[in-house]
């Protein structure tokens, strides 16, 4: 069974620090990139980072040298870690499994965990 879980959201005050954590399972790990994504209210969903099979990153500009996306292939876990908070960070945000090789679908979302940045 496939699945994608996201964990680490929470209400945190602007400034403050939140890791997330994707885990996965059900599929070559190994061989998928992994995305971030979040959507918040009345606005569309957008990437905010990636990495790729090999660990190669990229961010969206709006979060360059405040997030740092990371994986560990064992336990099939992709975290990213997020400082300097803003109350524009405020979403839910999306892990995204997209397969470059291995077993498993061609790509897969989580159910999202809500990030508030709020004093």
């Amino acid at each position: 069974q496939v699945q994608l879980v996201e964990s680490g959201g929470g209400l945190v005050q602007p400034g403050g620090s939140l890791r997330l954590s994707c885990t996965a399972s059900g599929f070559t790990f190994t061989g998928y990139v992994i995305n971030w994504y979040r959507q918040a209210p009345g606005k569309e969903r957008e990437f905010v980072a990636g990495i790729g099979t090999t660990g190669g990153t990229n961010y969206a500009d709006s979060v360059k040298g405040r997030f740092t996306i990371s994986r560990d292939n064992a336990p099939n876990t992709v975290s990213l870690q997020m400082s300097s908070l803003k109350p524009e960070d405020t979403a839910v945000y999306y892990c995204k499994a997209i397969r470059l090789w291995g077993f498993g679908p061609n790509d897969y979302w989580g159910q999202g965990t809500q990030v508030t940045v709020s004093s």
